[in-house]
């Protein structure tokens, strides 16, 4: 993966998994680790976590020693070399004043990206006009907040044109596709987007048709990401105030079970290609 692609805080994720692993190896309880180093309390829960925006590299080398990791193992090395990556900035730190959530830095480092939408086209396939749209829609009324939320969504988008981008399959309710926005110039050139994906070889999508009724997306959408080096994948439900994060095992087959039935339910990529090209004939 190039340097472009590493999330810090995907690196924090990671560092946070091996230290826990480490310490029940070890088997101490993060009280123990709290007395032994004389650390204030919920510091190793919250570099465990990844809560730690900077973790120290030298909080992970008097881990290291307590959890009896010698210098000459590899592992070492790596989990110090691990904490310097994830101390750095992403690029999206100068959007801090409109990032709700971490969502944008988890998905800088996915290897892989299977999300279903219900009512939106998914952020990594939606055009200025239309995220301008759902924003309004969404009662923000500023035009300089707006114009900055969709700075950030385009942003996120040159992933997909990385060196090493991740692939994405999206399945999109057709309420999504159907529901109007903007001018019919700004319809078309939507649908016109999603249609250019078919020369993306790392990109498909599929329409769920309406015909198909109730179906086991109706819940609400969702995103699973799946990550490299065997990074525990996670499970994305967007939600206000706060945003969830699944990543218990049991909950990532759950909606990968929902995701392949709905794969099965939709149009095929080619057929979605050509339903949106006829919904685009019939725009005035």
């Amino acid at each position: 993966m190039g340097d472009s692609r590493r999330s810090p805080t995907v690196r924090r994720r990671r560092l946070g998994i091996e230290l826990r692993k480490l310490r029940e190896a070890a088997e101490m309880s993060a009280l123990d680790v709290t007395r032994s180093l004389e650390w204030s309390p919920g510091k190793v829960t919250r570099l465990e976590k990844a809560q730690a925006v900077k973790p120290m590299v030298v909080d992970t080398r008097l881990l290291l020693d307590l959890y009896g990791v010698p210098k000459d193992d590899p592992r070492y090395e790596e989990l110090v070399t691990l904490t310097r990556e994830a101390r750095q900035r992403g690029w999206w730190i100068s959007y801090k004043d409109v990032l709700d959530d971490p969502y944008a830095e988890f998905e800088a480092g996915a290897e892989k990206i299977h999300t279903y939408e219900l009512a939106n086209i998914p952020g990594l396939l939606q055009t200025p006009a239309y995220a301008a749209a759902v924003y309004r829609g969404a009662l923000i009324r500023e035009s300089v907040e707006i114009e900055r939320r969709v700075q950030l969504r385009m942003e996120r988008q040159a992933i997909l044109h990385a060196d090493n981008p991740p692939y994405l399959w999206a399945v999109i309710d057709e309420a999504a596709i159907l529901r109007p926005f903007g001018t019919a110039e700004d319809r078309r050139e939507q649908l016109q987007h999603l249609i250019a994906t078919e020369r993306l070889e790392h990109v498909t999508v599929q329409v769920l048709p309406m015909e198909v009724g109730p179906h086991p997306g109706m819940t609400g959408p969702f995103v699973i990401l799946d990550f490299p080096d065997n990074d525990p994948s996670l499970v994305y439900i967007e939600t206000h105030p706060n945003s969830l994060y699944l990543e218990e095992r049991e909950e990532i087959q759950r909606y990968s079970v929902v995701f392949q039935n709905l794969l099965a339910m939709a149009l095929s990529p080619d057929a979605t290609i050509a339903h949106l090209s006829r919904l685009i004939d019939q725009l005035k």
